[in-house]
């Protein structure tokens, strides 16, 4: 097809394959001559940040979002309405830590206009409005962590606009789309939302260009509008763009139905209309343009197909914190986008949130408040300073002394489960930066499995060693049952008096009572006593107890897999061999274990290390575990430092074996979990409900995580909640 500018249409958003082809090519081509023209042939870039939802409440009604809350979820979350400066600061300092410059705040539309709780909170704090906090935040932290904000609230009025440009290089506010239809019939994607006037909104693109505000928009991909009215939209822009010259960045995004809106029964945008979309904005806007695709909302495979269909930019990705816009699409790791940049013909640089050619003519463009902390990240060409010069975190490493951790390891990310033990040994006893570092890759790798999510499965623990009466099972399984739990685990070895089969007699008693109930049971010394009284070998046991109900079994009974320490100091745990040749032999039969390392107790940071190799080449021959859970000994001398240390190492060493890294809340405490959260670890355990019916009876009596509660650290962490299985599945 032709695209010459006389042709180019909407039709072009309707091109697929051959004709889709040439566009693609056509757009391509276009972007590679405005990076040239631009000094930077072949560059990709992207902003390390990180995302401060500074509320989530607001007075539109959007619906396909999940961001924005009610006042009555927060109550009942237990969350503020909106978040203290004390928090933005703390995400903001963890942020800069790890290399971030970029601060993005985002926020719901002007939320005191429609809720009362908004407006009292704002009153009580001092501040007039909701733009008003953001400007304050933003200038704090810029003086406080040196991140350059980025400002997302949302519609502005020019007044507005003028009195944050000083706290901000740049801003943002997404069009989305100019088709009055979605906007004003009912059912649409955007009936009832104020700020979705696409009048309104356009007259803020106008006003920021009058301003010379560096500025982001961009559009969303089906939601509902005609190709004629997603052409429109692109015009628009282009319009809009060539008589401010603000627009730094034009972000094609994708629709994802998300569930619990009113779109949930919509198909995602499809994969040729939104690279058309992408390819027809880049012919359209010209080579001058940058175009953005969030890496988050694509198949890691299709992003090829979004950098040949003419993008140059992907947008904020970071480290420390999820896309709370979209949980569920957690950020690529970087050195994964780096690969996947490379593999489609280009190199990925860092920029800062205000883009190059605005930072050379920052007189005109930039606040001169704001000039000094934009110079000091950026380079002669105004990209980010240092960007091919990284530590393990991204740090800038330039003016930096070496760190005794970075020269041992400076590319702990390209194997992370490969280092040798005397390295390992090392992380285990980092701290300072190098600890902040340590955990801020564990953190990335936990992403990369988990996602923006923090799992919990709803359980009951009984102890065997306490309950021994079938009938009192029975009634425990099915009072389980009607408390929400999907598990009963059962732990502890029988009296000696008790039957020969009295771990089988359990595990029926549960079945018949609670057929649906998962039951997690029997530690290995637990089954070794079990073979002890009935004559049968570890495995036969096993075997007896997988026809019996068992489903799964537990991996405690070991603190550290050394057998001379074992002997010395816990002389009554199974011997190590005796163990694993038990957990081997449960696995053999099929049957899934957690596995536990035990620390804090006299034992050396290389016997951790040498408990998780141990592990690992378990793991290796079995697939057996599902999960790690690192056990603060009690009473043991732990600091802060060993539990982020730990959890790290154990997310690195079992990296690609092991998914899973549990924080034991009833070890740590919440803070203490919330902590390990942020260093490698991606589940909170079980609810461990007492019940109803001897709730004494649970190992760990009297601590019990709600849901509720959970879902409180998950949404302190960024992350959603995700209710699970024994064996990480979804929860019914």
């Amino acid at each position: 097809m032709s695209l010459q500018a006389p042709e180019v249409s909407a039709s072009m958003l309707s091109a697929r394959g051959s004709e889709l082809e040439d566009l693609v090519r056509e757009a391509g081509r276009i972007r590679d001559e405005g990076l040239s023209r631009a000094g930077r042939p072949g560059v990709i870039t992207w902003s390390r940040k990180v995302f401060v939802p500074v509320t989530t409440l607001c007075r539109d009604r959007c619906h396909y979002c999940v961001f924005v809350d009610t006042p009555g979820k927060l109550e009942r979350k237990g969350i503020a309405p909106y978040l203290s400066e004390e928090h933005v600061l703390a995400i903001a300092h963890q942020g800069a830590a790890l290399g971030c410059k970029e601060a993005l705040l985002t926020l719901g539309d002007r939320p005191e206009d429609r809720w009362d709780v908004a407006r009292e909170w704002l009153d009580a704090h001092g501040f007039a409005s909701t733009l008003d906090y953001v400007g304050h935040l933003a200038r704090r932290i810029t003086e406080e962590t040196g991140l350059l904000a980025h400002l997302n609230p949302g519609v502005m009025t020019a007044e507005e606009l003028e009195r944050l440009r000083p706290t901000a290089p740049s801003m943002g506010m997404m069009l989305e789309t100019t088709s009055h239809r979605l906007f004003a019939e009912p059912g649409q994607a955007h009936y009832g939302s104020p700020d979705k006037d696409p009048a309104l909104r356009l007259q803020v693109l106008e006003d920021a260009g009058r301003l010379k505000i560096p500025f982001t928009t961009g559009l969303l991909i089906g939601i509902g509008e005609t190709v004629d009215e997603r052409f429109d939209s692109i015009l628009a822009l282009r319009d809009v763009s060539e008589r401010h010259g603000h627009v730094q960045e034009v972000i094609i995004q994708n629709f994802r139905a998300k569930p619990a809106t009113a779109m949930q029964g919509v198909a995602d945008a499809g994969t040729d209309a939104y690279i058309a979309a992408v390819a027809t904005t880049r012919i359209v806007l010209g080579p001058d343009a940058r175009i953005q695709a969030p890496p988050n909302l694509s198949d890691p495979s299709e992003l090829a197909r979004l950098v040949a269909a003419g993008i140059d930019d992907w947008g904020g990705v970071s480290p420390l914190t999820a896309d709370h816009v979209n949980p569920e699409r957690p950020w690529p790791q970087v050195d994964q986008l780096t690969d996947l940049t490379r593999a489609a013909g280009y190199e990925l640089r860092e920029r800062l949130t205000v883009h190059p050619h605005y930072i050379r003519d920052r007189g005109t463009w930039i606040d001169p408040s704001l000039h000094d902390a934009v110079l000091r990240f950026a380079d002669a060409d105004g990209m980010a300073a240092g960007s091919a010069e990284r530590d393990v975190s991204g740090a800038d490493t330039r003016n930096s002394p070496p760190k005794r951790h970075a020269q041992r390891f400076p590319r702990i990310e390209d194997d992370p489960a490969g280092l040798s033990d005397d390295a390992y040994v090392a992380l285990m006893t980092a701290s300072g930066s190098d600890l902040d570092r340590l955990t801020g890759l564990a953190d990335e790798l936990r992403r990369s499995v988990a996602g923006a999510t923090v799992s919990l499965v709803r359980n009951r623990n009984l102890g065997s060693d306490q309950v021994t009466d079938p009938d009192l099972v029975a009634r425990v399984a099915a009072d389980a049952v009607d408390l929400g739990a999907t598990e009963l685990c059962i732990q502890g070895t029988a009296a000696a008096e008790a039957p020969d089969d009295v771990y089988e007699q359990l595990l029926r008693a549960a079945r018949e009572a609670a057929p649906t109930l998962h039951l997690h049971a029997f530690r290995p010394a637990d089954v070794i006593d079990g073979a002890r009284r009935t004559g049968r070998t570890v495995a036969e046991q096993y075997a007896a107890l997988a026809a019996a109900g068992v489903d799964t079994v537990p991996g405690t009974g070991v603190k550290v897999l050394d057998e001379a320490y074992r002997a010395a100091r816990f002389p009554d745990d199974s011997p190590v061999d005796l163990w694993e040749q038990a957990i081997r032999a449960a696995h053999g039969l099929g049957l899934h274990s957690t596995s536990v390392l035990f620390y804090g107790h006299g034992e050396s940071p290389l016997q951790r290390v040498r408990h998780l190799r141990r592990l690992r080449a378990i793991q290796a021959d079995t697939g057996g575990f599902t999960e790690l859970v690192p056990m603060a000994f009690p009473g043991g001398d732990h600091s802060d430092d060993q539990h982020r240390a730990v959890h790290a190492v154990a997310r690195l060493m079992l990296h690609g074996s092991v998914n899973h890294v549990q924080a034991a809340w009833t070890r740590l405490g919440i803070e203490g979990a919330t902590m390990v959260l942020r260093s490698g670890a991606d589940d909170l355990g079980g609810t461990l409900y007492d019940g109803r019916v001897v709730p004494e009876a649970g190992v760990e009596h009297g601590q019990e995580l709600t849901v509720a509660a959970a879902e409180r650290i998950a949404k302190t962490l960024g992350r959603q909640l995700r209710l699970r299985t024994t064996t990480y599945g979804v929860a019914p």
